[in-house]
């Protein structure tokens, strides 16, 4: 199975506070995922961002980040309420308005991934993977990140995720 957390950057101004009307933003957003990705205005984790959380809740034992935006990249912002006659089988989604953008592209330029890695990566290598391996998937996680909330953090944008599986 197939589920990936998928990162939207858009105007502040564009998004309706509707979960219904959001999900069908995020549902053709999804669909043109490659050119959007490729222009620079979406990211996409396969199954992992958990787990690069928790790549970033190192920070707090590195002290590296006193003000808590280790916490935004993956899950920060809010999330964002089915209403009553919403789909069920929409995706969960959450906004993170630009002032936590901005502080989640902070965090991500001054992190040292090498140093998350030396304290959180023993934990995320998993039974029988190789940890060369798994290392580089998730620099190109964290790399992949840094991008794209650097580039949504100069427009001043906003970043909308779903999940979807």
């Amino acid at each position: 199975m197939s589920i990936h957390m998928h990162m939207r950057a858009v105007a502040e101004s564009e998004i309706r506070d509707d979960h219904t009307w959001l999900a069908a933003f995020m549902w053709e957003a999804w669909e043109n995922h490659p050119d959007e990705y490729a222009a620079g205005i979406a990211e996409s984790i396969d199954k992992v961002w958990g787990s690069v959380n928790d790549l970033y809740a190192a920070a707090d034992v590195l002290d590296a980040d006193a003000d808590g935006s280790w916490e935004l990249p993956i899950y920060g912002g809010r999330p964002v309420a089915h209403s009553a006659d919403a789909d069920p089988s929409n995706p969960p989604l959450g906004i993170l308005e630009p002032p936590g953008v901005s502080r989640a592209a902070g965090f991500l330029a001054r992190v040292s991934f090498g140093e998350l890695w030396n304290v959180a990566g023993a934990k995320l290598v998993w039974a029988g993977w190789d940890e060369a391996q798994v290392r580089q998937e998730f620099l190109d996680c964290h790399r992949g990140l840094q991008e794209f909330y650097g580039r949504a953090a100069a427009a001043g944008h906003a970043v909308v995720r779903a999940v979807w599986a």
